[in-house]
């Protein structure tokens, strides 16, 4: 259970598959740890380094009082990375891990060399949204919003299974500040401008089922980036990776292949 301590914050990591091989980086969705990428680790092409991390207020991590800024989360990757040693990346960002991997990439073009941007978009929502949703949870909590948080995350199929009572469970046991905090990052980002100056092989992955990052936005933001490949998931909501885990692979595998990053 590895806890890198960068500049005062304790980040939880894991590490998995070859340590020399090229590197794998998973940054998860708001209200999910790394647990996220579970099922899809065994069906990724052998010979990578995988590292996957809570961000803060998240999982093992540290969970600092809110609001955060979406620069403290890049940095705190940015950090985790050159702890690591970690150079020319392929870098996998979901929801709010889409925004990290857009603004890392942009800061520090050496940590990333190609991108996956699933479920995500160069602007997630609009302040008044972020701040109904911190307003509920600071009257309420998580549980205030756990329902129709479900309702964006899942496919009605997958909400009629038992599946669906681990992953709310996983929501509402994120820490207050951690979720709150994480929203006021995502109500504060704007990445259309940056995103546009980007020049790197980058992918994006839609659910046709998204209800918080429709496939409309996650196209509209990848073709930002010239070259950029996209991909529809069908019958998948805002988490592909834990409803279509084989196909979310198959993407990931392909694009590696693409890419060259082996």
């Amino acid at each position: 259970m590895p806890i890198a301590k960068l500049d005062g914050l304790h980040l939880h990591y894991e590490e998995s598959g070859d340590p020399e091989g090229a590197p794998l980086v998973f940054a998860n969705s708001l209200g999910t740890d790394l647990r996220l990428w579970d099922a899809i680790l065994p069906l990724l092409p052998p010979g990578l380094r995988i590292i996957r991390y809570d961000k803060r207020g998240h999982g093992l991590s540290d969970c600092p009082p809110m609001p955060y800024a979406m620069g403290m989360l890049i940095t705190d990757v940015e950090r985790l990375m050159d702890h690591l040693g970690i150079r020319d990346s392929l870098f996998v960002g979901l929801s709010i891990g889409g925004m990290i991997a857009q603004g890392l990439a942009v800061k520090r073009p050496d940590l990333i060399r190609a991108m996956v941007l699933s479920n995500t978009g160069a602007k997630i929502g609009t302040p008044d949204i972020w701040k109904d949703r911190i307003d509920q949870l600071k009257i309420g909590g998580i549980e205030a919003l756990a329902d129709a948080v479900m309702e964006r995350w899942f496919s009605a199929d997958f909400r009629a299974t038992d599946e669906i009572v681990k992953w709310r469970h996983l929501l509402c046991r994120t820490p207050r500040d951690g979720y709150g905090g994480c929203s006021a990052a995502i109500s504060g980002s704007d990445f259309y401008a940056s995103t546009a100056t980007l020049r790197l092989p980058t992918l994006g992955i839609a659910g046709s089922e998204d209800g918080s990052t429709p496939p409309d936005l996650v196209r509209e933001t990848v073709a930002l980036i010239p070259g950029s490949d996209f991909a529809l998931i069908r019958g998948a909501g805002h988490l592909p990776c834990v409803e279509k885990p084989e196909e979310y692979a198959r993407l990931i595998g392909d694009f590696i292949a693409r890419t060259g990053h082996a």
